[in-house]
């Protein structure tokens, strides 16, 4: 028996970084920001200085005018990325991909060939230095949840074993917005009722947890208070959503500007969903204003599809309708998902059949892209225009 629970969070640290401070060596040790315009990634020397992911350039860079600011390169950090997950599934074949940087990993079957979890991780720390050539932080622990929060503990280049009989004593110190779900606007209403600790939320009354935060989140945050999380390691999970989003800094947008911004990132997400064999319900745009202040609006289609046309169309509706809101408060982001998901066989199909010919055009257009590069075909409204940068994905 051991103490050691069997999930593993393992996490690269700064990622996109990372990449750059290996590929190039006289990178090493300096502060470096990937991304002009918005930063990307910082490394942990720019950390240092208060950059953070996110960030305008110009702000990033009057905090640490010493440091590199270079292009991000997309395609080394996908490629990357699959080296690491490679070294994941060589360690346990129960690898939940998080993001192309993360995962959980469940590694309780493995104590008679691999010994204790501790040293699964040690050894795949190991690994992904050897073979991928970045550092990587692993929390060890009893459930996701706190493995998660043990390789945040840990960051950077680090590893955090939980054991059992100290999940509490390590959990209870830490800050409430240690927990999932807790974000600005929540921390802040814990803050108001005297809860700044994980250990003060947990020892609150779950009735007042109710009335402050609602039942759903009351009560869930109140169960990973005290390290409750039932969920498993799983295998093969599709996401649930496909969306992109593109900063617009802060000065003042037309309509027709956001327009072409949100042609631009439907285009994309469609052909996503296309390449993945599935279709839609659910149009989704999400926009953050110039006060940071953020809100979405969404609208559920009578029939699943894959068609850009008609997710162009809703897409558009949603934007017309928030103008006004966007006219007075301004605008710094805006962006688009695509959720209700299912596969792109087995649905019922609507009358008159003939509106499934809607996306042959799509699948052409894919098909030339797809041989020729993304730029062979465009929209009118995008000629000209510089291309949005993908953030690689993990597969669907």
């Amino acid at each position: 028996m051991t103490a050691e629970g069997p999930i593993l969070h393992a996490d690269l640290d700064s990622f996109y970084a990372s990449v750059e401070q290996r590929d190039d060596p006289a990178l090493k040790g300096r502060p470096v920001i990937v991304g002009g315009g918005v930063v990307l990634a910082a490394s942990y020397e720019a950390k240092a200085c208060g950059v953070r992911t996110a960030m305008g350039g110009a702000q990033a860079r009057r905090l640490c005018p010493q440091a590199v600011v270079v292009p991000p390169r997309m395609s080394a950090y996908l490629a990357a990325s699959r080296a690491v997950f490679e070294v994941f599934h060589d360690t346990t074949p129960w690898v939940e991909g998080i993001s192309i940087d993360e995962a959980f990993l469940d590694v309780g079957g493995l104590a008679r060939i691999g010994g204790r979890p501790s040293h699964i991780a040690e050894r795949l720390r190991a690994a992904v230095a050897e073979r991928a050539g970045l550092p990587i932080t692993v929390g060890v622990a009893r459930t996701k949840f706190l493995a998660k929060v043990a390789s945040r503990v840990a960051k950077p280049d680090g590893l955090l074993v939980v054991p059992h009989d100290g999940e509490l004593e390590f959990l209870h110190p830490l800050p409430v917005s240690a927990l999932w779900g807790v974000g600005k606007v929540t921390a802040e209403k814990l803050h108001a009722r005297g809860i700044r600790t994980v250990g003060e939320l947990a020892t609150s009354e779950q009735v007042d947890l109710d009335g402050l935060l609602g039942r759903g989140p009351g009560r869930h945050l109140h169960a990973l208070a005290h390290n409750r999380d039932p969920r498993r390691v799983e295998v093969g999970v599709r996401r649930r959503s496909i969306g992109a989003q593109r900063s617009l800094g802060r000065g003042r947008r037309t309509p027709a500007e956001l327009d072409v911004v949100l042609v631009a990132l439907i285009d994309r997400i469609a052909r996503r969903l296309r390449a993945a064999h599935r279709v839609c319900r659910t149009v989704t745009i999400r926009l953050r204003f110039a006060d940071f202040e953020r809100a979405t609006r969404s609208h559920t289609l009578a029939d699943p599809t894959a068609g850009t046309g008609v997710l162009l169309a809703a897409a558009r509706e949603l934007l017309v309708a928030a103008l006004p809101l966007i006219a007075d408060r301004g605008i710094t982001l805006l962006g688009a998902a695509l959720s209700n998901l299912a596969d792109d066989d087995p649905f019922q199909l609507s009358l008159p059949f003939e509106r499934r010919r809607a996306t042959e055009l799509d699948s052409a257009l894919d098909a030339v892209r797809d041989r020729f590069g993304k730029a062979a075909v465009t929209r009118a409204v995008l000629l000209g225009r510089p291309d949005d940068l993908e953030v690689p994905m993990l597969p669907d």
